[in-house]
């Protein structure tokens, strides 16, 4: 059963429209899965994600996402039992739904979940997919009975183990790099600039004079 459905930008990981929450549990947990849903989202958006589809185990339940063009990106939360090719229909009719919108429109979009038309329309198309049974979804999981889906499968702690690990990097060449602006920029360092720069400058016009003397000596012999 489809449980709950996020249509979000992926230039900025912006939500712009959900579905109706079919979560039979309390708040918590709908809430649970909401914030789960928005950090696919957000992973997508910085391209830690780079499939333009997926499938994320959670628990008893799966994350499916598509991506499209770049643009749109469209994840719903569904029973781990519910057949993924299903799924994937449901998720390319709402992209085909998506289309008809005007992408200067969406662009300007700045607040969450702002995108109210495209929420009935989400209502619409997952009542299509509530029964598995009939003669439109048989026929679908059916069609190409013999092919896999070629639809990569990870679980939810990985993808939130790969962005902690990369916190970690980002945190260490922070760090690499204010320690080694402020021994450049130390008071320590300024004191022997200061100091030594001028006898540096000195000694630096001394030779080029000694070797300009030489030179004019070489050619007064010659």
């Amino acid at each position: 059963m489809v449980k709950m459905t996020i249509v979000g930008r992926v230039s900025d990981g912006l939500p712009l429209a959900r579905g109706p929450r079919y979560l039979n549990q309390e708040h918590d947990s709908f809430s649970f899965y909401k914030q789960q849903a928005e950090f696919i989202l957000k992973e997508i958006s910085r391209g830690a994600l780079a499939p333009s589809k997926m499938t994320i185990r959670v628990d008893h339940h799966s994350f499916h996402y598509l991506m499209e063009n770049g643009i749109g990106c469209f994840i719903t939360l569904c029973d781990s039992s519910y057949p993924r090719k299903l799924v994937f229909h449901y998720l390319q009719d709402l992209q085909k739904e998506f289309q008809k919108f005007d992408i200067s429109l969406i662009d300007k979009i700045t607040r969450p979940y702002s995108c109210v038309k495209f929420e009935s329309i989400i209502g619409n198309i997952r009542k299509q997919y509530v029964d598995t049974r009939t003669q439109a979804n048989l026929s679908k999981l059916n069609a190409n009975r013999g092919q896999d889906l070629d639809i990569v499968i990870e679980h939810m702690y990985q993808i939130v183990e790969r962005k902690r690990q990369s916190e970690i990097s980002e945190e260490i060449l922070t760090a690499t790099r204010k320690h080694v602006s402020s021994i450049w920029g130390s008071p320590r360092l300024e004191v022997i600039a200061l100091k030594w720069t001028p006898i540096a400058i000195i000694v630096a016009v001394a030779a080029i004079l000694l070797w300009a003397n030489l030179v004019l000596t070489d050619e007064f012999i010659v």
